[in-house]
């Protein structure tokens, strides 16, 4: 086996010790309904987060500014408008293609 397999077959394990962790420590309880409010929002945070990231982190020595913007603008306006995810995101990629086409 080779070292990325080896790390990725720890991270799987780690990632089911993990998960399992949380019923293992509850035994059967209900978390309290604050702290079920503040989990709810821990995922759509770091899923923004990794967006922002991708879309402004490419560069080393800061923030990029490029199609990749435009599109993410796209999709916020989608977003916005409470239009279909599906029309979101086909906006977001024809916005970024045409940004590309053109710069």
């Amino acid at each position: 086996m080779t070292t990325v397999w080896l790390t990725i077959a720890a991270l799987c394990v780690g990632t089911i010790a993990l998960k399992a962790s949380g019923p293992a420590t509850l035994r059967g309880r209900r978390p309290p309904a604050r702290a079920m409010a503040a989990i709810a929002l821990v995922a759509p945070a770091v899923l923004a987060s990794l967006v922002l990231y991708q879309t402004f982190g490419d560069s080393p020595s800061g923030i990029t500014v490029d199609a990749r913007v435009a599109g993410l603008a796209a999709a916020g306006l989608g977003v916005a408008l409470r239009a279909p995810m599906l029309v979101v995101v086909a906006v977001a990629a024809l916005t970024t293609a045409l940004a590309r086409a053109v710069a």
